[in-house]
């Protein structure tokens, strides 16, 4: 893993200018020497303005005061003042190397100087060297690839190819499952708070999701992961009950909701995001792979946010399972925060698209492959997957550690750098956090420096996400300012108990 602390020479006089908000006893930032380039937009109280006056209500802030992010650099996000955050979110899972890399920026300016977009009724170099470049990380037989915009998009051309190619029709989602806002994706999403009263789900079929923290069963031995639950099961180390389990409800949906030997498709997360980092118990993907193959069915492996290295032990989170998708989709970390994403497929899938004229615009555009090429490329030098399994070994592990001093800690989660932090009022009950509670402590961590996302049905789970560079003393900072934080809640709220 190569060392980007020192990008630039530290400017003594402007120093002042790159700190973070944290009071005298917050754990201490680590350093970086970089001085962000003076802010020069519009001031905060315009834009504010702007935002209630001209933008979508449906757009809803992080924080209390929103942050007006002005700069970004590797792991690190600046404010319009000068104020200096770790960057544990990644912009939603999607700056995958590091904002604004040293290694990225320039291509891209190269590309801006030679060729933005021509469409792909003409051909360009670019797309042809990453469809390549791409193609070659993941199985053999998967080695034809239609790019598009965004992660939504390409899970619509999934489910698309899924239907016309198998000439069937119904689709199997899991519940608190995430795939995007399109109409299309909204059917399979799951998960209430994204979803609107609209006729969207022809055809979806929601099964149990197959949770071993909050679900009908799992427990101590069911994750393929560092981290287990606390809860007892009856599962031992070669065979997961809960899995089995899980499966027969799999199973319930075919035999009473599926017409005979005719679904479609699988759309399943590799691990949940959005749902709050849920991980799927052992062996359980790889059944349901078998049982929508047998029904004539084919699998999609949604790799939106566990792809490229992500999860540490595998450049794509299909591979942890065991089990082999006929369509994978892609996006986020694909461009570092460039719009773009792809769908990857055999060939004789790709075949069905011929019936008709199908025809994206912008997919595949010069710049948006330059970038992705390059991306790719830092990925294999800079080394972070190996990067994503070191530092999130370490996380995690620290992370685990919180469940034994805090009542709240209910659950941590995940592998590599995607992880989750459930917070709970009692361990026993698993009653979710109140959102007042979670914002204080949430706030709390932002005060002092680190950027946390939030996740699942409730909005009770911390998610851990970060740019794939970030190093041990970044998590380390972490930990210390979360554990922090949560002291102070139970200070405070021991505080407010004794007043009344």
């Amino acid at each position: 893993m190569k060392n980007f602390s020192r990008i630039t020479k530290i400017d003594v006089k402007n120093l002042k200018r790159c700190y973070c908000v944290s009071s005298s006893d917050s754990p201490k930032i680590p350093e970086f020497a970089y001085i962000p380039k003076p802010y020069k937009g519009l001031e905060y109280d315009k834009i504010q303005k702007i935002r209630n006056e001209n933008i979508v209500p449906c757009i809803q802030q992080y924080y209390k005061k929103p942050l007006l992010l002005h700069e970004g650099k590797m792991q690190w996000l600046f404010d319009h003042e000068g104020k200096r955050y770790l960057d544990m979110f990644g912009g939603i899972v999607t700056v995958s190397i590091g904002h604004c890399h040293p290694k990225v920026t320039p291509t891209a300016h190269e590309q801006i100087d030679t060729l933005w977009h021509s469409t792909n009724i003409y051909q360009h170099p670019k797309l042809y060297e990453y469809a390549e470049e791409l193609t070659s990380t993941l199985p053999s037989y998967l080695n034809v690839v239609y790019f598009v915009n965004s992660g939504s998009e390409a899970n619509d051309l999934a489910l698309f190819l899924a239907r016309l190619y198998t000439k069937n029709f119904e689709i199997i989602s899991f519940r608190n499952g995430y795939h995007g806002m399109s109409p299309y994706m909204m059917g399979t999403t799951a998960l209430s708070t994204w979803r609107y009263n609209v006729p969207i789900s022809f055809g979806v079929h929601h099964a149990m999701n197959p949770d071993v923290y909050r679900g009908l069963w799992g427990g101590k031995h069911c994750r393929d992961s560092l981290v287990q639950t606390t809860r007892d099961c009856d599962c031992t180390k070669y065979r997961c009950k809960a899995s089995e389990n899980y499966y027969e409800q799999l199973e319930e949906v075919f035999k009473y909701s599926i017409p005979c030997g005719h679904v479609a498709g699988l759309m399943a997360e590799s691990i949940q995001g959005v749902g709050g980092i849920v991980h799927f118990p052992k062996g359980f993907l790889q059944k349901a792979y078998d049982l929508v193959h047998t029904n004539g069915g084919v699998c999609i492996a949604d790799e939106v946010q566990t792809g490229f290295g992500r999860t540490g032990d595998h450049f794509w989170g299909f591979q942890m399972h065991g089990i082999k998708p006929d369509i994978v989709t892609m996006a986020k970390g694909i461009g570092n925060g460039f719009p773009m994403a792809a769908v990857v497929t055999t060939a004789e899938i790709a075949k069905v698209l011929n019936y008709s004229s199908h025809f994206n615009t912008f997919g595949g555009n010069p710049l948006a492959c330059s970038i992705g090429l390059k991306v790719l490329q830092v990925m294999k030098e800079d080394e972070l997957q190996y990067n994503c399994k070191i530092v999130g070994t370490y996380l995690i592990e620290e992370l685990a550690k919180m469940r034994d001093e805090f009542e709240c800690v209910g659950d941590v989660r995940g592998k590599g750098l995607m992880i989750g932090v459930e917070l709970v009022k009692n361990k026993t009950t698993t009653v979710p956090f109140s959102a007042a509670d979670f914002v204080n402590i949430w706030e709390d961590c932002k005060n002092m420096g680190v950027l946390i996302g939030r996740g699942g049905l409730n909005g009770n789970v911390l998610r851990f996400t970060p740019p794939m560079c970030v190093t041990k003393e970044d998590a380390k900072f972490t930990v210390d300012v979360l554990r922090k934080a949560l002291k102070n809640y139970y200070n405070n709220a021991n505080k407010n108990k004794y007043l009344l």
